[in-house]
């Protein structure tokens, strides 16, 4: 393998998933881009295969997101959607906030000020899986 001083790729991401409230909190941390964002979709839908269908992405953590993170969350959204299930944002910082506000992705995916509250608005699912 040659080396090529001009091609370095560094993936600052750090993704972990932990139940939540009714839901699964996958935190974010790092830049969303077209490096790392791969790996956030990755890990969004192996919870939407898993059956997860309430998902809150804790994105306190991003300060950057290109429009690669962009449609990966519009994707992820919209799998979820289809299956019954919901995608919403929470903490997004006031760059991040945004570029979901220009792009009027805003308007159509849930963004919260925190975890918290978006883990109060999750929808009751009781009894769903019988018993």
């Amino acid at each position: 393998m040659a080396n090529n001083p001009h091609l370095e790729v560094v993936v600052d991401l750090l993704l972990s998933a932990r139940p939540g409230r009714g839901c699964t909190v996958v935190e974010v941390r790092g830049d969303l881009d077209m490096a790392t964002t791969p790996h956030l979709r990755e890990e969004l839908q192996l919870l939407v295969d898993a059956g997860d269908r309430q998902v809150v992405v804790d994105m306190a953590g991003v300060g950057f997101m290109d429009s690669s993170g962009l449609g990966t969350l519009v994707v992820i959204f919209k799998a979820l959607r289809e299956v019954g299930g919901r995608l919403c944002l929470a903490a997004v910082q006031p760059a991040v906030h945004s570029v979901l506000r220009i792009t009027s992705v805003d308007r159509v995916v849930a963004v919260y000020d925190s975890v918290q509250a978006a883990e109060a608005d999750v929808p009751s699912v009781d009894g769903a899986s019988g018993g």
